[in-house]
């Protein structure tokens, strides 16, 4: 029996789903005080004052100028991602979303996430972010070990997290992430697990733990630090700090993300689900679904990326937002590199809700990959196995459109923690 893979045939629309998916809001802050040697994210060294009032009125025309895509759902999370929001003060962030609800609605516990550098906190800031309707803080920890922090330029130290940490218990933020890399010039499998250490320590109510990978256009893609582990040793990195978060009670349940099931990211989760989001701010992306005569229509969206050019559209009252719709033969493939990040998968019914096909466009794919041994499936539930999981670049190119990988969207991404499309 060939299993070889196959170019997926050409999708036909199915019935129209009953309700349209779950809506986040994305906000990209652009900005940060040194850009990252290993960062290939939409952001930019601060030079002069930061344009904090003309940014946020900004924000505010991008949000009304696409409320129309709301279609009478409320916002189950919003997401202030960068580059680095911390940079905005507390009163700002306050103006902004005051003003979105008002114009929004928003679930009752809608969840609001800042990301922010321990680098950029000062004293007492957390409780004004939370003053300001901030619920859950992701702080850029990446290492605790001061060689690794200045390898990869990173403005902080160890002891700047474990401060930073201090203001959020102090502030009543117990529900945070810390963001860690491993994988690092040099590094051990001991000194991984020894940050790993570190962050337990600090209590959090969530990890993201992803590899550094050199990306395309980045400063280290053009010049490799020297002493990269090599994929054996980065395996038993990952393979071993895994294992230390489950018996401390952090289990895996997406790539990257690590957390009791009550601490999970539900806005991360609204977009490995397939779910849908609002993008603004310089260079976000967005991606919503309609119903049109009989038909989901999804579509998705992208900003200005250079921080004044987008300033100037929305100053000028003529935004610059690119919106395009997702092409059914693509539909599967977007669906999967999401779905397949999470440990428990999806159901069949989610597939069908989700993308507005028929899951018999997949299946065969599927069972394909089962007897590869990188699926497994449970009733109508569909997962990737341990196997596939480390091999999803083989599992996903059997869904590939004929035309190959959608433009801008990369096979697979090991960084799961920040925003998949910014």
């Amino acid at each position: 029996m060939n299993d070889a893979p196959r170019p997926m045939p050409i999708p036909q629309p199915m019935l129209t789903p009953t309700a349209l998916p779950p809506l986040s809001l994305y906000v990209h802050f652009p900005w940060c005080v040194r850009k990252c040697p290993y960062c290939d994210f939409n952001s930019h060294a601060l030079h002069g004052a930061l344009p904090e009032a003309d940014y946020v009125a900004a924000l505010l025309r991008d949000v009304t100028l696409q409320s129309h895509a709301i279609q009478g759902r409320a916002l189950q999370s919003i997401f202030l991602g960068g580059g680095t929001p911390s940079l905005f003060s507390p009163a700002a962030l306050a103006r902004l979303l005051d003003a979105v609800r008002q114009q929004l609605a928003l679930a009752a516990d809608v969840e609001v996430t800042l990301e922010a550098n321990p680098g950029t906190i000062e004293r007492g800031r957390f409780a004004d972010y939370r003053s300001a309707g901030i619920t859950r803080v992701s702080l850029g920890a990446q290492s605790f070990d001061s060689a690794q922090l200045q390898r990869l330029g990173r403005i902080h130290s160890g002891a700047d997290t474990e401060r930073a940490v201090a203001e959020l218990h102090a502030a009543g933020l117990s529900n945070f992430n810390l963001d860690l890399m491993y994988g690092l010039p040099q590094q051990t499998p001991t000194a991984a697990l020894a940050d790993i250490e570190r962050a337990l320590a600090l209590q959090p109510a969530h990890i993201s733990h992803y590899q550094l990978t050199l990306e395309p256009g980045t400063v280290f893609a053009g010049r490799p630090p020297a002493g990269m582990p090599d994929t054996d040793c980065s395996a038993d990195m990952q393979l071993a700090c895994q294992q230390r978060l489950a018996d401390a009670g952090y289990p895996q349940y997406e790539v990257s993300a690590y957390a009791p099931a009550s601490a999970r990211c539900r806005h991360n989760l609204n977009y490995w689900q397939f779910g849908d989001y609002l993008g603004i701010g310089a260079g976000a992306h967005g991606k919503c679904s309609r119903l049109e005569q009989g038909r989901l229509l999804i579509e998705r969206s992208v900003q200005p990326r250079e921080p004044r050019r987008y300033l100037a559209s929305l100053a000028a009252a003529r935004p610059q937002l690119t919106t395009q719709a997702v092409p059914g033969a693509e539909l599967p493939f977007e669906f999967l590199l999401n779905a397949l990040r999470l440990n428990a998968g999806f159901e069949q019914c989610e597939f069908e809700q989700r993308t507005g096909l028929a899951f018999a466009l997949v299946a065969d794919g599927l069972g394909r990959a089962q007897r590869r041994g990188l699926m497994r499936s449970c009733g109508t539930r569909w997962s990737a196995s341990a196997q596939g999981l480390n091999f999803l670049n083989d599992l996903l190119a059997d869904f590939l459109p004929p035309q190959g990988p959608p433009v801008g969207r990369s096979l697979y991404t090991q960084r799961g923690q920040s925003v998949p499309t910014n």
